[in-house]
């Protein structure tokens, strides 16, 4: 996730050696969620499921994408409730009916994936499961729209009209991300048809793009925390973070990378 900003530059396309790298990298991310995800309970800290992650990264011989990034001081970004990205890990305890937004990357190779999950801690409300499931939803509507011939805007513009039928906020002050050589390279994805020149990138095959829908409960606005990192909703609502690495294909739906298969 990358604050909305700057003009547009040159969008990398990846080669097929590259490609395989970042699908590489893309495992390790799925399986280290599977591994955190397990961990989810009442009573755990985010600082354990932090070291769950950093762990599994290393053990599968890939380096972590955010320790260090930017001074960032952990392998994973965890947030809670309120809190939309950014939530730096410690000694904070889930609790039941807690949602929990974990977001983390892998390097494998020089090269990048990048994913992020909302996990709900042991019971939570039915509109929280509402609220998971649209930012679910409208993380599908927006890898659907990632196909040759669209453009960054097709992929926002399914993002909200998505999000919104349904009540809900997406986040317009952050945005998603070109991924591969670097964690962030161009274009910006927004969860919206922005406005400037980033929309009208048009997708070609070989594009590798993190799609990441940030929805709320309540309005679109976010606040930075006094930590300089965490990012919380201007209204106390709460908020989900879903992402895939994905590979833009020709005349095929876009791969995934950030899943087992």
């Amino acid at each position: 996730m990358v604050p909305r900003k700057r003009p547009v530059r040159a969008i990398p396309v990846k080669r097929e050696p590259e490609i395989e790298n970042m699908r590489q990298a893309g495992r390790v991310v799925a399986m280290t969620f599977r591994k955190v995800g397990a961990a989810i309970r009442p009573g755990v800290t985010t600082g354990e499921l932090n070291m769950i992650a950093e762990q599994t990264i290393r053990i599968m011989n890939a380096q972590p994408a955010f320790l260090g990034y930017n001074h960032y001081p952990a392998t994973a970004c965890i947030s809670i409730n309120q809190e939309v990205v950014h939530g730096i890990p410690g000694p904070r305890v889930l609790k039941n009916g807690d949602i929990v937004g974990v977001d983390l990357g892998a390097i494998v190779d020089g090269w990048y994936a990048d994913s992020a999950y909302t996990f709900a801690v042991g019971e939570v409300s039915e509109e929280t499961q509402r609220l998971m499931a649209v930012g679910q939803g409208a993380l599908d509507a927006g890898i659907a729209a990632a196909r040759v011939g669209n453009r960054v805007r097709d992929i926002g513009a399914a993002v909200q009209n998505y999000v919104e039928a349904r009540g809900f906020s997406v986040v317009r002050d952050l945005c998603g991300h070109g991924i591969g050589h670097r964690l962030h390279e161009e274009p910006q994805v927004p969860n919206y048809p922005a406005p400037d020149g980033s929309g009208e990138v048009e997708l070609r095959a070989g594009m590798t793009l993190a799609i990441e829908p940030m929805v709320n409960a309540g309005g679109p606005n976010v606040v930075l925390e006094p930590d300089n990192w965490t990012f919380v909703t201007a209204d106390g609502g709460w908020s989900v973070h879903y992402e895939h690495t994905v590979l833009i294909r020709e005349n095929e739906e876009a791969e995934i990378l950030t899943t087992l298969r």
